[in-house]
């Protein structure tokens, strides 16, 4: 058999090299590039420097009271002059100064006052703030109330009071009361919680408040000791609850379509830029681990909250939305992203007849749950690409290549093409003890063959491949991504003791390159053919999904590189379970599996961030995401709506 596959064709390799980078760099220089399965490895991470924080720490040290001019600022214009990390910095200087300039105040009088500087009974206790807003700071001095005459009680018992130390505490008492006020009023107004994320890490909401909510989400389920929600299925209207509440908590405005894709966005007042979408699934597959699909969504809302504490939320440029799509394993009605293909328009109407197991059909489904479920309102789902400037999503790696390069995050290149196909093997049923072998039509063993035959194919197409198919010249770059698996076997009447008459097979074909994928779909038919007639068996193959490679937008891409180089650079001096990765590229993978990225893709450019699970598990209650790695993800996603969604002062 002669292959024209895998050669050394100059011309064709560089058209099929259009994503490769060189190994030069600007300017003369070099970098080294690595190369694994489709991953590249590109120009190191700059270590980031603590000199920064060092400087607000130091900062913290309270200066000597009378070296210095108090300043106040009110709590919007602390926000705009000053950073975060800064506000308690300026409420210290400040206190300290009232503080130094009361006690002053106070003890002057006490010595200087012929009576020994005790209080009038009219004079006010109140305290003057020590500075106003704009800069200016006023003297605080006492003032005799006009409704009460100044009175003066006997010198000797004033300067006992002064003098005894047991009175002492009462001096400092007041002095207390005094400044405490002052002290109050310096700090800006807030929940706290930019208080807690002065280092620009915000841990407490991207990590510990991300995972609690993961861990929240995992447990609402159709399942009775496992992870099930399925499309409109009891549990996911509970979780549809939830996630509302934590859109709401984010400051977005919520609602659910027609297709049962939750929504919560942010509109600024103004704006006439395109929406930049951010999402992933909420429905799982049976016995499910927690993270796949929940990840995206949770830290698109966790980024908007931070932004929201800090009160970014009102300077976006643009409108930014969360969503939370309603189906994209397929589960149920056996067909994916039913709601991220709603809302990129791309959903035909006849998807509305499609029937699940027990025949109930999408719209039936649809009209039970209390949605019109008519082409109209599909129609009512569909965004319209003028109002779209680009969709990016954060999901689990769903494969092991980031854990073994020791690295949290990797940027998506492109989504691997994807072919399902069923194979129907008729043969002739009979009694397992009493059909000679020579004279049976056995379909399970022609099955067997076709399995076996298929796991070749992908694993070497060379073997297969010839002049006759016209496969063109393949490098090793476009056949290096292409897998191939048998995931369901059904046999009929299922019986230990009979012959089948029927098996029935699913093939699931991937690849990076569209016509990699297409010649081995055509190449198996083919196969499939020739062996069933050999064993005279009847055979058939039905195209069940069909779905062309993905390619990430470049713009996108690379801001989502800075943005990870940027979140995981700054965890690393801190001991944040990412050290040493600094100094490590940041990846670039192709996608194997199917996103919902994909059908987006028919609306508008579109970009994705990867991370590391562990053991490359995934579609598992074994599935798991270090609780660093997730804050590392929100981390990456809020410095990217930073850089291009939020307007600077």
């Amino acid at each position: 058999m002669q292959s024209r596959c895998r050669c050394a064709c100059p011309e064709s390799a560089s058209a099929r090299s259009d994503g490769a980078e060189t190994a030069c760099g600007g300017g003369g220089g070099s970098r080294r590039i690595a190369r694994l399965d489709g991953i590249t490895m590109e120009e190191p991470v700059v270590r980031w420097s603590c000199a920064a924080r060092r400087k607000v720490v130091a900062s913290h040290v309270p200066p000597a009271a009378d070296s210095i001019q108090p300043l106040c600022f009110s709590p919007e214009e602390t926000n705009k002059k000053r950073a975060p990390a800064f506000h308690f910095v300026e409420a210290e200087r400040a206190c300290s100064a009232a503080w130094s300039d009361r006690s002053r105040e106070w003890m002057t009088r006490a010595s200087e006052s012929p009576s020994g500087g005790a209080t009038k009974p009219g004079a006010s206790r109140h305290s003057h703030t020590p500075c106003g807003r704009k800069g200016t700071s006023r003297q605080a001095t006492p003032s005799p109330s006009p409704q009460r005459p100044a009175t003066h009680a006997p010198a000797a018992g004033r300067r006992r009071l002064i003098m005894a130390p047991s009175s002492l505490p009462s001096v400092l008492l007041i002095l207390l009361i005094s400044v405490l006020p002052a002290c109050l009023a310096s700090i800006p107004v807030s929940d706290g919680l930019e208080q807690l994320g002065a280092d620009g890490l915000y841990r407490e909401i991207l990590r510990d408040e991300t995972v609690l909510r993961l861990k929240e989400l995992g447990k609402i389920s159709d399942g009775e000791g496992f992870l099930e929600r399925t499309f409109l299925s009891p549990a996911s209207f509970r979780a549809t609850d939830v996630i509302i509440s934590w859109m709401k908590d984010a400051g977005l405005t919520t609602w659910v379509d027609q297709m049962g894709n939750i929504h919560g966005r942010f509109e600024p007042s103004n704006s006439t830029d395109k929406a930049l979408l951010i999402g992933s699934h909420m429905d799982t597959v049976i016995d499910a681990g927690m993270y796949d699909g929940a990840l995206g969504i949770i830290c698109a809302i966790s980024a908007l909250k931070v932004l929201r504490v800090t009160g970014k939320l009102q300077r976006l440029t643009r409108p930014v939305e969360v969503i939370a799509f309603s189906d994209e394993e397929g589960v149920r009605f056996q067909t994916t992203f039913l709601g991220s293909a709603a809302v990129a328009g791309i959903l035909p109407e006849s998807i509305l007849q499609v029937s699940d197991k027990s025949g109930t059909t999408v719209q039936e489904a649809l009209r039970l749950n209390s949605f019109e479920a008519s082409a109209a309102a599909l129609g009512q789902v569909k965004y319209s690409p003028e109002s779209v400037g680009s969709y990016v999503e954060v999901h689990l790696e769903q494969g092991p290549v980031l854990e073994a390069l020791r690295y949290p995050l990797g940027v998506v290149k492109g989504i691997a093409g994807q072919t399902r196909l069923k194979v129907i093997v008729d043969g002739s049923q009979g009694h397992a003890g009493t059909v000679p072998m020579k004279l049976r039509r056995d379909p399970m063993v022609a099955a067997a063959e076709l399995v076996v035959t298929l796991e070749g194919l992908c694993k070497d197409p060379s073997r297969f491949l010839t002049y006759d198919e016209e496969c063109g010249c393949f490098t090793e770059e476009s056949l290096a991504g292409l897998v191939c698996t048998v995931g369901e076997l059904l046999t009929w009447p299922s019986a230990s003791n009979v012959i089948p008459g029927q098996v029935n097979f699913t093939v699931d074909i991937r690849a990076m390159d569209d016509l990699v994928r297409e010649t081995i779909v055509a190449s198996f038919s083919r196969i499939v053919m020739q062996r069933c007639d050999h064993r005279l068996v009847d055979c058939a193959v039905e195209h069940k999904h069909s779905a062309a490679a993905t390619p990430c937008d470049p713009e996108l891409t690379a801001q989502l590189k800075r943005a990870t180089r940027s979140a995981v650079s700054a965890m690393a001096p801190g001991g944040h379970g990412h050290a040493g990765a600094e100094s490590t590229a940041t990846p670039v993978l192709m996608s194997g599996a199917g996103h919902d990225a994909m059908a987006m893709a028919r609306l508008t450019r579109v970009g994705m961030l990867f991370v590391r699970c562990r053991g490359g598990v995934s579609h598992s209650p074994e599935e798991h995401v270090a609780e660093d790695d997730v804050w590392a993800a929100g981390l990456a996603l809020l410095r990217f709506l930073d850089q291009h969604a939020v307007a600077e002062l």
